[in-house]
């Protein structure tokens, strides 16, 4: 009998890469709750998106064999409150909330991996006084305790940024609310329960080469399967890709899968994937480690399928349904793979895109591309969900290779035969309706990608610097 397994969120993109795995024919892959909801940050009621999904499970007529998810909050602290209802395998929320509550993360880090951490401290941007507090010297890096694609954090170079970051702070950080309500379900040591959504984390700069390390937990065994770099731009803030298998010395990848195995113990995790960020000081021979997030990443999957011959949504899925994951090294059709941000960095109207004919005509030339546009022909750059503040990414591509020359000369192939065009939003312009009409449509797989670590630009001399890395060094 098929194996029924409810996917909160479920979307074509990830849907067609849960088809393509092992033994996919076994399973129902089921969505639940429409992803659009899911990722409208601040606006959702967490408490009536599990009513809802928790009736979409009553009603369903069948065995519930597993519940998963491949994105951030709300998905990932959703599913294992439904996994406990329906007895399915799952984590724990408790260890689930110590991974993503950055404050509460920080302290249980401390207990098993200090020398590894950042210093760090937490402080209420609402109070006056609350620079004087922070017992760090500039420059230092500030975020909320809870946010998605790390949104409102800010690098603090002196009195005038911190002013500034806490006014944003203050308007904006009640986007985060939902997440006390999942506070009150656990019990909280005391340090943690003052503080809530509203408070944020203060730390110490650390910089390096910046790597993902993705792994699982099953039955409390910690197991890794891969590390992918992320690699940027000249301007040193910008990523400008990321790569699989990742080029970093096997004794530092070594010392990388301890420090994981160490940590999601140390927390309880269990049943579930997860990956963690890492930064190497290769000056320093220094290891620091950045943060948890409890999902497969879903912007490496291509990766791994190019480089592996599996996405890893097959650990997701097998890890969902209390198997033992199978999954294969170096299986795939290219040694090497990327997933490449091509970006603007002002704000235009799209009037022209890729057309499927076009996509088509550039794979013939480069086997192995995957296209995924990020707008549509009437749509102003800023409209593109999930993207950073700074830069708007207008198109992800993934390319597999058999060197690293090979995969950049095939990346600036494909740059150069893609076709955007944009509009000035400073000069008078056709209605969207009306480009709509007149400019030729697309029809790509478009896939929502949330980003484990959004990109960052610099910004005008007095704004506070924002965005996901926290170095400003080369790699």
């Amino acid at each position: 009998m098929k194996k029924n397994v409810f996917i909160i969120g479920l979307d074509d993109f990830n849907l067609q890469m849960l088809q393509s795995l092992k033994n996919a024919d076994d399973c129902n892959f089921i969505g639940l709750l429409d992803i659009h909801a899911l990722i409208d940050s601040g606006r959702y009621r967490l408490a009536d998106m599990l009513a809802e999904a928790e009736q979409e499970l009553q009603n369903f007529d069948g065995p519930i064999d597993a519940i998963s998810g491949y994105t951030d909050f709300p998905v990932s602290t959703m599913t294992p409150i439904l996994c406990a209802k329906f007895n399915v395998p799952g984590p724990t929320l408790e260890s689930v909330l110590k991974s993503e509550h950055k404050y509460w993360s920080r302290l249980e880090q401390r207990q098993v991996i200090p020398e590894h951490l950042p210093r760090f401290d937490t402080f209420d941007p609402f109070d006056d006084g609350a620079l004087e507090k922070i017992p760090l010297e500039f420059p230092f890096w500030i975020k909320p305790v809870k946010s998605t694609g790390s949104q409102l954090g800010f690098r603090i170079n002196d009195k005038k940024a911190f002013k500034r970051a806490i006014g944003i702070l203050r308007e904006k950080i009640g986007l985060f609310k939902p997440f006390d309500y999942l506070l009150d379900m656990v019990a909280l040591p005391e340090e943690v329960a003052r503080v809530n959504s509203s408070f944020c984390v203060a730390e110490q700069i650390i910089s390096g080469r910046q790597c993902t390390l993705e792994g699982y937990v099953r039955n409390g065994e910690v197991h890794t399967y891969g590390i992918i770099d992320s690699i940027r731009e000249p301007n040193r803030t910008t990523f400008s890709r990321y790569q699989y298998p990742s080029a970093l010395p096997g004794p530092v990848r070594k010392k990388m899968t301890e420090i994981s195995e160490k940590v999601m113990t140390h927390i309880g995790f269990d049943h579930s994937a997860f990956n963690l960020e890492f930064f190497w000081d290769e000056k320093r021979d220094k290891i620091w480690f950045l943060e948890i997030n409890t999902r497969i990443p879903q912007s490496h999957s291509d990766l791994f399928m190019k480089v592996d011959g599996a996405s890893n949504h097959q650990i997701m899925l097998d890890v969902a349904l209390n198997r033992d994951p199978q999954f294969p090294k170096r299986q795939g059709k290219f040694r090497v793979a990327g997933k490449f941000f091509l970006r603007e960095y002002q704000d235009k109207r799209i009037t022209g895109i890729p057309t499927k004919e076009d996509i088509l005509e550039i794979n013939e030339k480069v086997p192995g591309m995957l296209i995924d546009i990020q707008g549509k022909v009437g749509m102003s750059l800023s409209e593109i969900p999930e993207q950073d503040s700074y830069s708007y990414a207008t198109a992800f591509i993934y390319l597999g290779a058999d060197s690293q020359k090979e995969l950049l000369d095939k990346y600036r192939k494909v740059r150069e035969m893609l076709r955007f065009s944009y509009e000035d939003l400073t000069i008078p312009a056709l209605l969207p309706e009306k480009a709509r009409q007149t400019l030729p449509e697309t029809d790509p797989q478009i896939a929502i990608q949330v980003l484990s670590s959004p990109m960052e630009l610099p910004v005008e001399e007095d704004a506070p610097l924002t965005g996901g890395v926290q170095d400003m060094t080369r790699p």
